[in-house]
């Protein structure tokens, strides 16, 4: 059964049935800092992506941010400054931008935060968004601002607003500036999918995508370039399979690593690390690695890297170190290639639905620990209206490679891993149209 990525991860009792909270007396517990504080890939810097374009803080949060989340908004009040910190919200994505404004206004300032909504939205009745976001007070309000937060919607709603025709206007100019003055820039859902120099504009048929579906100003469109360069970043992500449009994205446009933050939880970007604050983690995707056969005639991918980041963990871009969080170091070092490895998760699935909700981590999770080194797993479409081609769909093979490793804990009853190098193959196959007949018995 697909494992729920909303929440800190059951894998083990949700997936297994077995052996919930009873991991401490199995082999390889942590014992030193160098065989478990981090995990490193050999050459990961030969590659490495480029510098940070700014000294402030990316905070991507992955969308259904909870009021109760107190871990993420008390980090977003810290990390401008603390309390006192002065927040500008633009409620722009939202179709109630007034509404969604005034709820993140009264939540940093619930955390100490001193906040006020902006006027900047093409819902907002009376506001003539082309004047606005040229306003001389406006702009002033957020040069005073150590941090601007975005709120969720219809991200197109935010590039066409304050980037139209792909044109940097006065009032992102100075959104920029809070950035390059070492503050923070936050958005949830619509508000992260803009931090990225390219983004999805308007693409939720992940199978479309996949098979090469990808326009200029439909699909696709520029972001706002907060985040690094080179970075991809999108949200929503395991619970709604988002990896089948994000491989095809990167691999288009010559994008190496990727961050597919889960809903509840935040991605900070602060230089080369990624931090996860967060019980829904975030999915690290690496293709430095990887490679792709054009003479296929479709999408496809080999060697492409993953890592599954719980809350607390980090990780360095360029040198894909990993550093659990405390909580795991303390628990449980998984090692699939150890000598005595002995598997947890028992009865390896075949995913028949690979983007599911939480198929992918699941698959994750049993090449780690399960008995199995490679799991796979299928994306399809069997509605007869589903386009062309019909016939084509893709197979995911997870697998083991040298440094596959992990960490487990039991945290407040919950199990939570976190999955380091995790390989992925995409190949392209061919499904009979139609996929499935129903049986008929036979006429005397």
């Amino acid at each position: 059964m697909p494992i729920s990525a909303s929440v800190r991860l059951r894998v083990r009792c949700l997936v297994a049935g077995r052996r919930c909270g009873a991991l401490a007396a199995l082999l390889f517990a942590v014992g030193s800092a160098s065989a478990s504080d981090a995990v490193q890939a050999p050459n990961a810097s030969a590659a490495a992506p480029a510098a940070p374009a700014s000294a402030g803080t990316v905070v991507a949060i992955g969308g259904a941010l909870r009021d109760d989340n107190d871990a993420v908004w008390s980090r977003l009040v810290a990390l401008a400054g603390g309390t006192g910190a002065r927040y500008v919200v633009f409620g722009t994505a939202s179709g109630n931008p007034g509404r969604s404004a005034a709820r993140v206004v009264a939540l940093l300032e619930s955390h100490g935060a001193a906040a006020e909504s902006l006027p900047v939205a093409p819902n907002l009745p009376g506001v003539d968004v082309a004047q606005a976001v040229r306003d001389p007070e406006l702009i002033a309000r957020v040069n005073a601002a150590s941090g601007v937060f975005f709120t969720g919607g219809a991200q197109e709603r935010i590039v066409d607003t304050l980037q139209p025709g792909g044109r940097a206007t006065p009032l992102l100019e100075a959104i920029r500036g809070v950035l390059d003055r070492g503050g923070v820039i936050a958005g949830t859902s619509a508000g992260a999918a803009v931090m990225s120099r390219v983004m999805f504009r308007d693409a939720p048929d992940l199978l479309a995508v996949m098979k090469g579906t990808l326009r200029i100003g439909k699909e696709v469109d520029p972001g706002l370039g907060l985040a690094a360069p080179g970075l991809l970043v999108d949200q929503h992500f395991l619970r709604r399979g988002r990896l089948g449009r994000m491989l095809p994205l990167m691999q288009s446009h010559g994008l190496q690593i990727g961050i597919g933050v889960e809903e509840n939880s935040a991605a900070i970007l602060r230089g080369h690390e990624v931090e996860i604050v967060g019980e829904g983690g975030a999915l690290f995707v690496d293709l430095r690695d990887a490679a792709s056969d054009p003479r296929l005639g479709a999408f496809n991918l080999t060697g492409a890297r993953l890592t599954y980041l719980g809350d607390g963990d980090r990780l360095d871009v360029r040198t894909r170190a990993l550093t659990p969080a405390a909580a795991r170091r303390a628990g449980t070092r998984i090692d699939p290639a150890a000598a005595g490895f002995e598997p947890s998760l028992e009865n390896p699935p075949f995913l028949l639905d690979v983007l599911g909700d939480g198929a992918v981590l699941r698959g994750m999770s049993f090449v780690l620990d399960g008995p199995a080194a490679e799991i796979r797993g299928l994306a399809y479409d069997a509605r007869p209206d589903a386009g062309v081609p019909r016939d084509l769909g893709f197979e995911f093979r997870f697998y083991r490679g040298p440094d596959t490793a992990g960490w487990y804990a039991d945290i407040a009853g919950d199990d939570a891993y976190t999955i380091a190098n995790v390989l992925l193959d995409v190949v392209p196959v061919q499904f009979a149209q139609p996929l499935y007949k129903p049986l008929q018995n036979p006429r005397p």
